[in-house]
């Protein structure tokens, strides 16, 4: 099955997960992913779909009534428990919620790596309340990280497995618009890395501090829809 493929490759990909975040360019994504969610959470509930191992989660927890994650591994769930954060093991094309049991339900980095993706985004619409937000981030075709992951070699995220290894896709805006599930509308985009080029650049004297300005900046102006990773605000209709 696929779902054990992913599992397995998100396994394996939990020893070594962390190893670059909290710092330089995986800290501004992080920063710019967490301030999508805070614009639209206000103490209520949050459901964070793919939780990995909680850097997010453990963040929006601060500021929400009540934050829950879920994710397939059990490798990265093992490190998201040991913060203290409440999570479970389980899918994202069948989340094991009542509906409309939160206000925001989020997904960053996950539905690219999900083959049944409009299921899984009717899932998190159905656990999602009247009124509430669905923040869902797509790999965008539109971007230059798009051409910096198709001229580039792959990243490991093993000593032996290489991102080639998972299953991949690119949704443009435009495809994401028509994948808007039933019962929400689409109130806009965030863009997350519009401007950076590669990684490493974020560490760079003088450079560095341009692209996180100018990172922020793009964010929520019309240039998000060149985000390499492109959030979907949709709103449960009421």
């Amino acid at each position: 099955m696929k779902e054990d493929a992913t599992r397995r490759y998100y396994d394996e990909f939990s020893g070594w997960y962390e190893r670059e975040r909290g710092r330089g360019y995986h800290a501004l994504i992080d920063d710019l992913e967490v301030r999508v969610v805070e614009e639209h959470l206000r103490g209520g509930r949050a459901l964070e779909v793919g939780c990995g191992t909680g850097l997010i989660l453990e963040r929006v927890a601060r500021v929400a009534e009540r934050a829950v994650g879920i994710d397939l591994s059990a490798g990265m769930l093992q490190q998201a428990k040991g913060r203290g954060l409440d999570v479970m093991q389980g899918l994202a094309t069948a989340l094991p919620f009542a509906d409309e049991s939160f206000d925001v339900t989020y997904s960053f980095k996950v539905l690219a790596h999900v083959p049944e993706i409009e299921q899984a985004l009717a899932e998190m619409a159905r656990v999602t309340r009247p009124g509430g937000v669905v923040l869902a981030e797509f790999y965008n075709p539109w971007s230059i990280r798009y051409l910096a992951k198709r001229l580039g070699p792959a990243g490991a995220i093993s000593r032996n497995t290489t991102e080639a290894a998972v299953y991949t896709r690119f949704d443009s805006p435009e495809r994401v618009r028509a994948m808007v599930p039933r019962g929400t509308s689409l109130v806009g985009f965030r863009g997350v890395r519009v401007f950076t080029p590669t990684a490493r650049a974020v560490t760079l004297p003088f450079v560095g501090p341009a692209l996180t300005r100018a990172e922020h900046f793009a964010l929520r102006s019309p240039l998000a829809r060149f985000g390499g990773f492109l959030v979907a605000v949709l709103r449960r209709d009421g």
